[in-house]
Order: C-alpha cells, then structure tokens, then sequence
C-alpha cells in the first residue's frame, strides 16, 4: 500500500475519486453476475421492475420481495467484494474512519438539503 507524502484536504474531487475507485471495485464483481452497479443499488431497496423480470425479485400487488436468487446473489456479490473492502481499509486507525465518516455524512445531509431547496423553486414554478 502506498502513502501519498501530503494528503489533499477533503474537496468533491477527492471524494469522487474514492468513490469510484472503490466502485470499480464493485462494478468488476457485479459484471461476472451479469449485474449491473445500479441493479445492485437496486437489488438492496428491492424496488426494481426489471429484477422481477430477471427473478431477482417478485411482485405481489404494490410489494416487491427479494427471491432466494436475489438473496443469494447479494450474499455472493457481498462476499466476493468483502476482501478488497478488507484491504482497502487496512491500516485505516478508527478514529480517523469515524472522522471521516462524520465529516462526510455531514457533507451528503448538507448536499441533500440544497438539493431540496433547489427542487422547490422549480417545483413552484412548474405549478404556476
């Protein structure tokens, strides 16, 4: 593992270079199920259409259950992602992974909250 002589301060680059590189990840042990990030994504709310189609999911009136086949795919795709997830953040003290995961909580709540001000003008606009 190598580390970088002066860490960069937390900005939206920084952020979206981890998550990408860790969704990478991801996307690669997805695809060799034939399955993709936001079928994954997906697959945990269990509220996809396509997945009944697939028999990840069935439908019965306005509920969607996850089948053995969804169960078993999440296990397998959870299991195969388990020990890079393990190496990534080996080494990692606790309290830095506490810190980083208050500071960017605090970053999605604040992202959401403009996103729900920006959606409100609109809104009134389209009502108008």
């Amino acid at each position: 593992m190598t580390t970088p002589t002066a860490a960069p301060a937390l900005n939206p680059r920084v952020i979206a270079l981890a998550h990408y590189a860790a969704r990478a990840i991801l996307e690669n042990v997805l695809a060799r199920h034939g399955v993709t990030f936001q079928q994954s994504v997906m697959l945990r709310l269990a509220v996809v259409a396509e997945l009944v189609g697939g028999g990840l999911l069935t439908a019965d009136s306005t509920l969607l259950t996850v089948t053995d086949t969804g169960r078993e795919l999440y296990r397998t795709t959870s299991a195969e992602t388990a020990p890079f997830s393990a190496r990534v953040y080996a080494g990692i003290p606790a309290e830095d992974l506490a810190v980083a995961g208050r500071v960017l909580s605090l970053i999605t709540e604040r992202a959401n909250a403009e996103l729900a001000a920006m959606a409100g003008p609109a809104a009134e606009r389209a009502a108008e």
